[in-house]
C-alpha cells in the first residue's frame, strides 16, 4: 500500500468499525438489560393488580378475582397468563387467557420473596415469569400461604428488541459513513501540502522550475529547505567538476600537442624511435580524450532537468551535413515533438552525437532517425531513439568487438574506436541500453532505450 492518504483512511475506518461496533454491542447489551428489567417490574406491577383484585368470605379466607383490571387475562392465549397457587404448589384460580393451554408457571416462594425467570413452554413459546409468595391470615387468625405467579409471553419483547437493533445499527452506519466522509475531507486537506511539494518537484523533473519556491507549513519547510539545499549543492557540484575537467584536458592537451608536433618534425631524422613516440602520443591523447569525457557524464538524477530532443538532434545533424557534405547525405527525421531526456544536455549530445557520427560515416547515402516516448512503470520517463543507414551494416559475430574500446569494423575509416563504446557507457550511466542489429536500409541498426 504505497498511498499514505490511503493508509491513513483505513487505519482511520478500522479504529472506527471497531469503535461503532463496540458501541452497538454495549447499547444493545444496554437497552436488552433495562427492557429486561422494564418487564419484570410490569411483571411485578400485574403481581399488585392480581393481589387488589382478590376478596375474602364471611371467614377472612381469600377468594379468587372475579374482574381483573388488564383484558388480556381474560382473553384465551393472549401471551399474557396469571395463576394462583396454594402452599402445596397447586393452582387454585388461573386466568382465562391460560384455556386450553398446559402451562406450569408456578415457582412457590415464601411470603415476601419473589423470583423472576424465563423459560420455555408448550411448543415453542418462550416466556418471562415472575412469582411472588403471600401470606394471607383469616378472620380466626390462621395464616394461609399462598404464590402469585404472572408470565408473559417474549414475542413483543423481541419484537421490540430487534426493532431497536434495526434502529441502533441503522443510526450508527450512517453516524460512520458520515464520519468517514468528513475523515476522507481531513486527510486530503491535511495532506495538500505533501501533494503540493510532490507536483513541484515534477516540475523541476520537468524542467519548469529550479527549486521548491512554494508556500509550505511549518512541519514540511525544514525538508523543503533541505531539497532546495541538495539541489543547489548538486548544481554547483558539477559546475565544479566540469570546470576542473575542463581545467585538466587544458593542462595536458597543451604538453601533449608539443610532443606531437616535435615528434612531427623529427620523425623524418631519427626515424622509428620517433614515430613510435608518436604513436604512443596519440594513444596517450586518445585515452585522455576518452577518460575525460567518461568522467563529465553527469548521469541520472532524480530532480534532472527535461532536455527537449528535436533541437538537439537538429543541432547535431545541422553540423554533420556540414562535416559530410561530401557524401550529401539524405537525413530522414521521423520525431515526437514532446520527446525528452531526463538528464545533462552535454551527455545526451555526446551519446547521440557519436551515434550519428557512427551513421554518417558508413552510410552509403541515407540516414534514418526515429525518436518515440514509450511507457516506463519504473520512471515514467521511457524514450526510444533508433538511428540506421543504408551501408554494409555490422556483422553480429562482431557486434560485440566494435564496442570495445578502440576496435574499429573498418580500419580504412578514419577513427579512433571509442565511439560506440563512450555512447554505450553514456547510456549505462542514465540506466539505457543500446542495441545493435540490422534495419531496414540494409545496413546497422542502433537502439536506444531509456526508462525500461
Amino acid at each position: 500500500m504505497r498511498s499514505l492518504q490511503t493508509r491513513l483512511l483505513l487505519a482511520a475506518t478500522l479504529v472506527l468499525a471497531g469503535f461503532i461496533g463496540a458501541t452497538g454491542l454495549a447499547l444493545d447489551k444496554a437497552f436488552r438489560v433495562s427492557a429486561r428489567a422494564s418487564m419484570q417490574e410490569r411483571l411485578q406491577s400485574y403481581i399488585y393488580a392480581l393481589l387488589a383484585a382478590t376478596g375474602e368470605d364471611e371467614s377472612g379466607r381469600m377468594t379468587p378475582p372475579r374482574r381483573i383490571p388488564e383484558p388480556r387475562f381474560s382473553k384465551p392465549d393472549s401471551g399474557l397468563y396469571a395463576v394462583i397457587a396454594g402452599a402445596d404448589g397447586k393452582p387454585l384460580w388461573r386466568s382465562d387467557s391460560l384455556a386450553g393451554r398446559s402451562v406450569d408457571i408456578v415457582q412457590p416462594q415464601q411470603p415476601g420473596q419473589r423470583e423472576f425467570r424465563s423459560f420455555t413452554g408448550t411448543g415453542t413459546d418462550h416466556l418471562y415469569a415472575i412469582s411472588f409468595g403471600v401470606a394471607w391470615v383469616d378472620s380466626a387468625g390462621a395464616e394461609e400461604l399462598y404464590t402469585f405467579s404472572v408470565a408473559e409471553d417474549t414475542a413483543a419483547f423481541e419484537e421490540q428488541i430487534d426493532s431497536f437493533r434495526t434502529s441502533l445499527w441503522s443510526w450508527l452506519g450512517a453516524m460512520a459513513g458520515v464520519l468517514l466522509l468528513a475523515q476522507g475531507f481531513i486527510l486530503r486537506w491535511g495532506l495538500r501540502p505533501l501533494r503540493t511539494v510532490e507536483s513541484d518537484l515534477r516540475r523541476i523533473e520537468q524542467g519548469a522550475a529550479e527549486h521548491l519556491d512554494g508556500t509550505y507549513p511549518k512541519e514540511l519547510t525544514g525538508l523543503t529547505s533541505s531539497l532546495n539545499s541538495l539541489i543547489e549543492h548538486s548544481k554547483l557540484v558539477q559546475t565544479r567538476y566540469r570546470n576542473s575537467l575542463d581545467d585538466l584536458a587544458h593542462s595536458l592537451k597543451t604538453p601533449l600537442a608539443l610532443m606531437q608536433s616535435f615528434c612531427d618534425r623529427k620523425s623524418a631524422e631519427s626515424g622509428e624511435e620517433h614515430g613510435l613516440v608518436r604513436e604512443q602520443v596519440e594513444r596517450m591523447d586518445g585515452i585522455i580524450e576518452h577518460q575525460l569525457q567518461r568522467a563529465a557524464v553527469s548521469g541520472r538524477a532524480a530532480l534532472a532537468r527535461a532536455v527537449a530532443l528535436q533541437p538537439v538532434l537538429e543541432r547535431l545533424l545541422r553540423s554533420l551535413d556540414k562535416v559530410y557534405r561530401d557524401k550529401q547525405v539524405d537525413v530522414s527525421l521521423d520525431l515526437d515533438p514532446d520527446a525528452t531526456f531526463y538528464g545533462d544536455e552535454a551527455d545526451l549530445t555526446e551519446a547521440l552525437g557519436n551515434l550519428l557520427d557512427n551513421a554518417y560515416k558508413y552510410c552509403a547515402s541515407k540516414v534514418r532517425v526515429c525518436v518515440r516516448r514509450q511507457s516506463s512503470v519504473a520512471s515514467g520517463h521511457g524514450l526510444e531513439i533508433s538511428i540506421e543507414d543504408d551501408g554494409q551494416g555490422i556483422d553480429p559475430a562482431m557486434i560485440e568487438t566494435v564496442l570495445e574500446r578502440g576496435k574499429r569494423m573498418d580500419q580504412t575509416v578514419p577513427g579512433h574506436g571509442i565511439g560506440l563504446s563512450m555512447a554505450r557507457e553514456i547510456i549505462a550511466v542514465y540506466g539505457g541500453a543500446l542495441d545493435i542489429g540490422s534495419g531496414s536500409l540494409g545496413g546497422a541498426l542502433l537502439s536506444v532505450r531509456f526508462g525500461d
